[in-house]
């Protein structure tokens, strides 16, 4: 079976393909409409857009133009993190309802827990509004999962202690070399998905000496092997790709690496140039 066509069942039970297309920076427009049919045409069914990325409509257009039901597409979008009021946040993702041209959305996360020009200070309390507002969402049936991005263990935690409704998805950066461990194992326990964005680490995994080496031995290429080590480690990987070259390659990914060679993966040491990017 194609790894389009596995699935993760979230803690509410709701079904998300195992492999997504990612959408971050890619502008809005042609380009992103372009991208996204390409990648439906290719087979994807997990598309990631947010508010920020200026291109849900252009995603949303594809999506629509491709004719295929939608109950067949999964569409994950993201509140920008400086709305911070229980009816901001409503108002907010009417507007990307209807950028994406959607009934419904079916994973809504909050974006980063505090303001582009107040990241790494503390939002606790305007994080637990913005979370009482996702619940009524969740509750109107207007997305069918909710969740978080960029949030780290106590983030998570002042969400979990007064929420009706935990988190169902967190996704952080997660690539070889940077796999951010209290993260991924608090998320675990609490039976949070992690999905894992820049799975490439932005291009720069793509000519690592010891992952080509690796690719070389399954004859795949270094973005292939990058991949597959996120879904073996039981994330949820969002690759971004324009050409549909590459949009083809990122989803052949029907491999197994072998235990030795994750031991040699996880060993590698910190690849992330840019630990203070967020998307």
């Amino acid at each position: 079976m194609s790894i389009i066509n596995e699935f993760y069942e979230l803690s509410n039970g709701v079904s998300i393909p195992k492999l997504g297309f990612g959408t971050w920076k890619i502008p809005g427009g042609q380009l992103a409409y372009d991208a996204t049919k390409q990648a439906i045409d290719l087979g994807y069914r997990n598309f990631d857009t947010a508010k920020k990325y200026e291109n849900e409509s252009s995603i949303g257009q594809a999506i629509k133009d491709s004719r295929i039901k939608r109950k067949d597409i999964f569409i994950s979008s993201k509140l920008p993190p400086e709305v911070m009021t229980f009816q901001e946040v409503l108002d907010e993702f009417e507007k990307s309802i209807e950028n994406l041209k959607t009934d419904y959305i079916d994973l809504y996360l909050l974006q980063a827990p505090w303001p582009w020009n107040d990241m790494g200070n503390i939002h606790d309390r305007d994080n637990m509004e913005v979370w009482k507002a996702f619940e009524k969402l969740y509750k109107d049936k207007k997305v069918r999962a909710i969740g978080v991005a960029n949030f780290g263990v106590l983030d998570l935690e002042n969400v979990i202690k007064d929420s009706e409704i935990s988190p169902m998805v967190n996704q952080i950066r997660h690539f070889v070399g940077f796999t951010q461990p209290k993260i991924m194992n608090f998320c675990v326990e609490n039976n949070i998905l992690m999905e894992a964005y820049s799975p490439l680490a932005t291009g720069n995994l793509l000519t690592h000496s010891v992952i080509e080496e690796i690719a070389n031995k399954y004859q795949v290429t270094p973005a292939q092997i990058a991949i597959r080590y996120c879904i073996q480690h039981g994330t949820l990987p969002l690759p971004k790709a324009i050409g549909k070259e590459h949009i083809e390659e990122n989803a052949k990914v029907d491999f197994t690496i072998l235990p030795e060679d994750m031991k040699r993966l996880e060993k590698l040491p910190d690849t992330d140039p840019d630990s203070n990017i967020v998307k």
